[in-house]
């Protein structure tokens, strides 16, 4: 149910103009409903505004979209953190595989940014401003 919720919050606040979508914000989620998402928006040419918090599972818009597609606002903000799971009792684990083949489906200049302030771990590393937009341009 926590994971439906945390899909549906991501849906609800992404909104689509005419030929774009925009991200408003999303805490991210279950990494499916996410990466179902984003093929159908690399398959469909949209380009992708992301006008707000992105975190966790909403990132992965950078590894499936093309740099080229994927502009920023001001209130834009990235946020990483290491792959993990939950089991059915509510503990967490980490994934270190998951969190290396994460970590390289990265766009190059997101990947050194990470790399460059200690990886993925269970702390969460914000990009925002112009550090985010070293990597990808102002939304016109």
């Amino acid at each position: 149910m926590k994971m439906l919720l945390a899909a549906a919050a991501f849906f609800a606040t992404v909104s689509s103009a005419a030929a774009e979508v925009r991200i408003l914000a999303s805490p991210g989620g279950q990494v499916g409903p996410f990466l179902e998402l984003f093929e159908k928006v690399r398959a469909s040419g949209e380009r992708v505004v992301i006008d707000g918090p992105c975190f966790s599972a909403c990132t992965l818009v950078l590894s499936m979209v093309p740099d080229d597609r994927i502009c920023v606002t001001r209130r834009a903000v990235l946020g990483f953190h290491a792959a993990r799971s939950i089991d059915q009792r509510g503990r967490t684990y980490a994934e270190p595989e998951a969190t290396e083949a994460v970590l390289a489906a990265y766009p190059g200049p997101v990947r050194g940014w990470i790399v460059r302030r200690g990886g993925l771990s269970s702390r969460l590393l914000l990009l925002r401003g112009r550090d985010l937009a070293a990597i990808y341009p102002r939304c016109r």
